[in-house]
């Protein structure tokens, strides 16, 4: 009998939607989908995040997300065609 072989075909972070304060942190995760995908590794390695207003929330590579200003940002993971978000509200 042939072993199956699965590869991703997308990606998930932790959580969709987070709330921080200014000056606080909160780190998100990444995965692959599915999680027991002969290329989850080398997927989840390949991640970047950005920061659709990083005058109101940064993100490091490793998902820690840092309140900047009080308003509303969009936090991207990306790995090659991939992508996944979390909506960041930054609160005082």
């Amino acid at each position: 009998m042939q072993k199956r072989v699965v590869v991703s075909n997308g990606i998930t972070l932790s959580q969709k939607t987070a709330t921080i304060k200014v000056g606080a942190t909160k780190q998100v995760t990444v995965s692959a989908n599915p999680t027991n995908a002969v290329d989850a590794s080398a997927v989840v390695s390949a991640t970047t995040f950005s920061s659709s207003d990083e005058d109101v929330a940064t993100v490091t590579n490793d998902g820690t997300i840092t309140g900047v200003a009080i308003g509303s940002a969009t936090i991207t993971a990306t790995s090659g065609a991939f992508t996944a978000e979390v909506a960041v509200t930054v609160t005082e």
